[in-house]
């Protein structure tokens, strides 16, 4: 993001909060409250809304796996991560997970990372609060949210090949 976007985001938005560090045990365990996960969606969300309509934020990276925030107010794009799994758990809204099929207009966005606008012949399902749904590496998947809703998820992106 620019200077001058961030200057009009500062404008419109609170002042940003700084996530709520982990709390971690001794053996190095990480865990993040609904609450927390919620409040700081609540800001990714005024992002997304003077934005794309989606906004998102790694909360922490791993040796083979990160830990991100989602928010979207608007479909997604086709994806496919050739290395990379998508473990989504549903905190708020609901959406279409498409997953299958053929990428339309698929372009390489960078190593291993596909886009492209929809998903041709996937198979549909609906996620709701408290759904977790795994894809797996290679799977074309395409998130779309009904009308005028939001949708939260916690997201796990899982190296599975290298």
């Amino acid at each position: 993001m620019d200077d001058l976007s961030k200057g009009i985001l500062s404008q419109l938005l609170p002042v940003e909060k700084e996530i709520a560090a982990p709390t971690q045990s001794a053996s190095g365990v990480d865990h993040w409250s609904p609450a927390v996960l919620l409040e700081r969606a609540a800001y990714l969300r005024q992002i997304a809304k003077h934005g794309s309509g989606s906004a998102g934020e790694t909360l922490n990276t791993f040796p083979h796996h990160a830990a991100m925030l989602s928010v979207r107010l608007r479909d997604g794009e086709a994806e496919v991560h050739q290395n990379f799994a998508d473990l989504f758990y549903v905190l708020e809204g609901r959406a279409i997970l498409i997953t299958g099929g053929t990428v339309v207009g698929a372009k390489n966005t960078g190593p291993g990372e596909t886009r492209g606008a929809s998903v041709e012949g996937g198979a549909r399902q609906e996620l709701r609060v408290g759904d977790l749904a795994h894809v797996p590496a290679g799977v074309p998947h395409q998130m779309l949210v009904p009308g005028e809703q939001s949708f939260v998820s916690f997201v796990l992106k899982i190296q599975e090949q290298e």
